[in-house]
């Protein structure tokens, strides 16, 4: 959802495109999204709600439209180890490049931020990490064809599409998705302590398992038009209201592995949008991309047949909770305010680096893996989450403990254990005070982290 990820329309003659078959885009869609590579390197995306600090109503003020184009020059302006984009209601995203090593990534991300607020507070924006805007209604400053043809495609399913679109902001963790062969993913370790599995659909079970536990613990956007919600994240219950088939996870068939479930309903979904030279990129209603593989210009009638640039471009508008895209993206994690974006960070990285963490995550998971509306709405309040979100962050922490690099990741991981998790609590649970900062504008104590370090 990255303006500046909008590919241009290919304009080439109708007639030079190689016509893509069913055939083929089943075979290229599982050696794209599943790259066989072993796991290690980890990324981050942090998308960031951007206020007006200059304005007499101070956090509660959308950023001028007119003053976003300086806004981005600025905070664009060279420097940067990771890459800078925006979203279509002007949130601003920082996508680190895949770092080596947990704290290599931590390291490149803080020092990044650390400018990003610098720029932007000469600019006079004020950069917010939450959930879901308490205050301000969704604007679309973003006029790209892609946006406005997603706007009008969700609309159908009410009002939480541009809430999504235009208001809302998350923590996205990327890690590599793992190897394709299972056999050879259970070498090495040693009898006391073997490896995590290493293959593919362990990573992805894992990741589907913890995620209610986790969209629980790190839930951060309670609030909407300045009122209560009823949630503790509203941002996950918008996207649960959006399209099923583009943000619900595939369900398999009997017998199906993930990478064919995942090409099966990724061809099944219906087109979002037809990128067109001129014109609006709408798509007509109903029409799956397998639909157009097989039917052409029947199915689109003013669009040459697809081609791999379309499928490439059809799966950029698929949203599940997990995506894969060579490595995996997790997307259920809202962000987070202060610092506290690298306790998410380094829970996911522990649990899918360190056999124990794995295990205790698992067996804490079984009871809650299915109940995402519930860890939503209610957070930790409900004791089966929070038992379960309790076990899954300590073994986190306790398996950083183990590494004398990140030794100070764990104090961060306890830290937060301490301040909201082991109460029951979460950071909605610390509502803004009527702007979008307030008090849940907090980082990590330095005290804290000398002393974990």
């Amino acid at each position: 959802m990255r303006a500046l990820d909008a590919a241009p329309v290919d304009t080439t003659p109708a007639e030079a495109h190689p016509r893509l078959s069913e055939a083929a885009a089943e075979a290229w869609i599982p050696h794209t999204c599943f790259k066989n590579g072993p796991p290690g390197r980890i990324g981050v995306e942090l998308e960031l709600l951007v206020v007006d600090a200059r304005h007499p109503g101070g956090s509660a003020a959308h950023f001028p439209r007119h003053r976003y184009p300086a806004l981005l020059r600025d905070l664009a302006d060279g420097g940067l180890d990771g890459r800078l984009t925006v979203e279509p209601g002007g949130q601003v995203e920082l996508s680190s490049r895949p770092g080596p090593t947990l704290v290599h990534t931590v390291d490149a991300v803080h020092r990044d931020l650390s400018a990003l607020h610098h720029r932007a507070a000469r600019c006079g924006a004020g950069l917010v990490g939450i959930g879901a805007d308490p205050v301000r209604p969704p604007r679309r400053i973003a006029d790209h064809p892609r946006y406005v043809a997603m706007e009008q495609y969700l609309d159908a399913w009410g009002p939480a599409a541009r809430t999504m679109m235009c208001a809302t902001a998350s923590v996205q963790i990327n890690v590599e998705a793992g190897v394709l062969n299972p056999a050879a993913c259970h070498s090495g370790g040693t009898r006391s302590a073997p490896p995590p599995p290493r293959d593919v659909a362990a990573r992805w079970e894992l990741l589907r398992a913890v995620g209610p536990a986790l969209v629980a613990a790190f839930a951060n956007s309670s609030m909407w038009a300045r009122r209560p919600t009823g949630w503790k994240s509203f941002r996950q219950a918008a996207w649960m209201d959006l399209d099923p088939s583009r943000t619900d996870w595939p369900t398999g068939h009997p017998g199906e592995d993930l990478a064919a479930t995942w090409t099966r309903c990724a061809l099944d979904a219906p087109l979002m949008l037809v990128r067109r030279e001129n014109g609006r990129w709408i798509a007509p209603r109903g029409v799956t991309f397998r639909d157009w593989l097989r039917h052409g210009r029947t199915a689109v009638p003013d669009r040459h047949p697809p081609t791999t640039d379309d499928l490439a471009y059809h799966l950029t508008t698929l949203f599940p909770p997990v995506r894969p895209r060579g490595h995996l993206e997790i997307r259920f994690i809202d962000a987070q305010p202060g610092d506290w974006w690298t306790v998410p960070t380094a829970v996911v990285a522990a649990l899918l680096a360190d056999h124990a963490a794995w295990q205790e995550a698992r067996d804490a998971c079984g009871p809650i893996q299915d109940r995402w509306r519930d860890a939503a709405r209610v957070g930790l309040g409900d004791a089966e989450l929070f038992k379960a979100a309790n076990r899954v962050l300590q073994a986190a922490a306790t398996a950083l403990g183990r590494d004398p690099a990140t030794t100070s990741l764990a104090g961060q991981v306890q830290q937060y254990l301490e301040r909201w998790t082991a109460r029951g609590r979460c950071p909605a649970d610390d509502p803004p005070d009527g702007s979008l900062g307030g008090p849940q504008i907090s980082r990590i104590d330095d005290d804290a982290r000398e002393q974990s370090s």
